[in-house]
């Protein structure tokens, strides 16, 4: 199994202490959480894409080339890059220039994105945000691929012959597809053999489940290997500590202020106490026993073989952060490492077959 660390990048008040951080001193601090990802042996990082207040994950090209130029090894994320908002073309030119300053270490998470307002921004509708993140993805598809692209497109100028530059680093870019609650998604990765990434945060396990079952019933409609699934899930919340009941008592005052904050706003709230947000939601939280029992419980519905953890330390100190990474990674990870396989395919770059010796000295 596969472990990433992933921010959105919210920029909003401490859920308890109340402090919001200079929007300077927050892009430093998901920078710190890069570094301290690839220290801890975590295999990737992703960062979200949102155009909309609380989040200050607008550029996620530009935040990644930072995080390359401060990394080796660790893999690079999108966390969704929001396809239908974007120029496909000009996606493509951040992404692939990205994809050679990392020397290959991008991966893409795509996905239509959610949010009234940034649909505003860039004047997307409801009923037309699932047609242009297709017709987007499909665009960008056959440009990483091609060298010269002709695309008949409606919510774009058509492409006629073009070139697009710089040609990319890896042939091609693994791209996963982001899915909360729809088909729509689901449907698209499973038609070109993508692999799919559950969000896995606001509900219960059924109703992401069913998602799972459905891409992979039209994984088999489409002709595809079940062989070559991979799946990813995110997880609600983390902190391991050697005792539940030590996980409990410090996760409590996040829970609470978290609650508060839903209520106050108007927010959906699906569960009302800590133990059950512990019990029924995603939330890793507690020793590292029972955080391993509940992958697993997950795993068993999902078959997925990557999992995202929170980058950011959601309302718990610096200290009980980074000493939940660390007893997640020594304790919990080294177990899921081996008891879960990885994703049917190389983490490294996707980079096409070396020619055949052979017959490049006959030419």
């Amino acid at each position: 199994m596969k472990f990433l660390a992933i921010t959105l990048i919210v920029h909003r008040p401490d859920p308890v202490t109340g402090v919001r951080k200079p929007t300077h001193d927050r892009f430093r601090e998901v920078l710190d959480n890069a570094l301290l990802a690839e220290e801890l042996g975590f295999d990737g990082f992703g960062v979200g894409e949102r155009h909309e207040r609380p989040f200050i994950s607008s550029a996620p090209a530009v935040v990644l080339s930072h995080v390359a130029a401060l990394t080796k090894r660790i893999r690079l994320f999108t966390a969704v890059t929001t396809l239908s908002l974007l120029d496909p073309v000009r996606a493509y030119e951040d992404y692939a220039t990205l994809d050679h300053l990392s020397d290959g270490r991008l991966d893409l998470i795509i996905g239509k994105g959610n949010g009234a307002a940034q649909r505003e921004l860039f004047h997307v509708t409801p009923e037309d945000q699932w047609e242009r993140n297709a017709e987007s993805y499909e665009v960008f598809r056959q440009i990483w691929r091609q060298d010269r692209v002709t695309a008949r497109t409606r919510f774009r100028p058509e492409l006629k012959d073009a070139e697009v530059w710089p040609r990319p680093y890896q042939r091609p870019v693994r791209v996963w597809h982001g899915s909360a609650t729809s088909k729509e998604s689901v449907d698209l990765a499973a038609r070109y053999g993508d692999p799919l990434f559950s969000a896995n945060v606001t509900h219960p396990i059924e109703p992401y489940a069913e998602l799972i079952r459905h891409y992979r019933r039209r994984w088999e409609h489409y002709g595809h290997d079940p062989a070559g699934i991979a799946v990813g899930a995110g997880t609600a919340g983390l902190l391991v500590t050697r005792t539940s009941q030590e996980a409990l008592a410090v996760y409590r005052p996040v829970f609470e202020a978290t609650l508060a904050f839903q209520k106050q706003s108007g927010l959906p709230v699906v569960f009302e106490t800590l133990e059950d947000f512990v019990d029924r939601s995603s939330a890793l939280i507690g020793s590292p026993q029972q955080v391993i029992e509940k992958v697993h419980r997950y795993h068993e519905q999902f078959g997925h073989t990557v999992l995202h953890l929170h980058a950011d330390a959601n309302g718990l100190t610096g200290a009980q952060h980074r000493a939940s990474l660390e007893l997640f990674q020594s304790e919990v990870a080294s177990v899921l490492r081996r008891e879960i396989p990885d994703p049917p395919f190389a983490w490294g770059p996707v980079l096409p077959a070396p020619p055949n010796t052979e017959e490049t000295a006959r030419v």
